[in-house]
């Protein structure tokens, strides 16, 4: 599955509260991956380093469309392979590959180039968010608010994503057979709660039973850009 001249794993695409650390107006990086794929544990590297930055919501989705190499990803979810080709689709390309990194659901570069990964986010940081988002814990409720959007208002996704900050996998079969990797920021679900106009200020109550780290982004249709997130720990 190595490709000398693109070093990822590629696959064609079937269409022709103060209690709790918050980081705001982040940049998100998300990381489409597999442990099923050789040529990820480096991207998995990176996005251990970057999942350290505060002023990143660094995240890891894991797609399905290895698993019959022999090994099953336990992380993997046809959810966030549906994902990734909405991007593709949304970015007129006819394939999908692992790993792909995509930054504020706009720059898309192989996820195991350190260099194009860190200047696209620096790139990222540079430029203002258009939507001021802020979370709190109410009990058992996520309270979601946002500021009306600076410049063009359009329609916007709410999404709400969960997340497991570290999770080691020993992999026993595969092209990866033998390793042991910790992975970071596991996405775990990933639900659209909704969809905003960016005109009036948005104020949004959601079941957020348990302790586990979420993440809310809020995102121009395509996917395409991302417009603001934020996180709780």
């Amino acid at each position: 599955m190595n490709q000398a001249f693109t070093a990822v794993c590629a696959a064609w695409l079937a269409f022709a509260t103060p209690a709790h650390a918050q980081t705001n107006d982040a940049v998100v990086v998300e990381l489409f991956t597999s442990q099923g794929c050789a040529s990820c544990p480096p991207a998995d590297a990176i996005l251990a380093r970057l999942s350290a930055d505060p002023r990143l919501i660094a995240l890891s989705l894991h797609v399905d469309y290895w698993d019959y190499l022999g090994w099953k990803d336990k992380f993997a979810s046809p959810k966030f392979t549906a994902r990734q080709k909405e991007y593709a689709h949304h970015a007129r390309e006819k394939m999908v590959y692992t790993p792909q990194i995509i930054v504020q659901g706009q720059q898309r570069m192989v996820g195991n180039k350190a260099a194009e990964v860190d200047a696209a986010i620096a790139s990222a940081l540079a430029q203002p968010r258009p939507a001021r988002l802020r979370l709190a814990r109410n009990g058992t409720t996520l309270v979601i608010r946002a500021e009306p959007l600076m410049g063009n208002p359009r329609p916007v996704r709410v999404q709400l994503i969960r997340f497991s900050p570290a999770e080691n996998v020993a992999i026993e079969r595969g092209e990866n057979a033998g390793k042991t990797i910790t992975y970071h920021n596991v996405v775990k679900s990933l639900e659209l709660l909704g969809k905003w106009d960016g005109v009036t200020p948005l104020l949004m109550e959601v079941a957020a039973e348990g302790t586990a780290p979420l993440a809310v982004i809020l995102q121009s249709d395509g996917p395409a850009e991302i417009l603001g997130a934020a996180t709780l720990r």
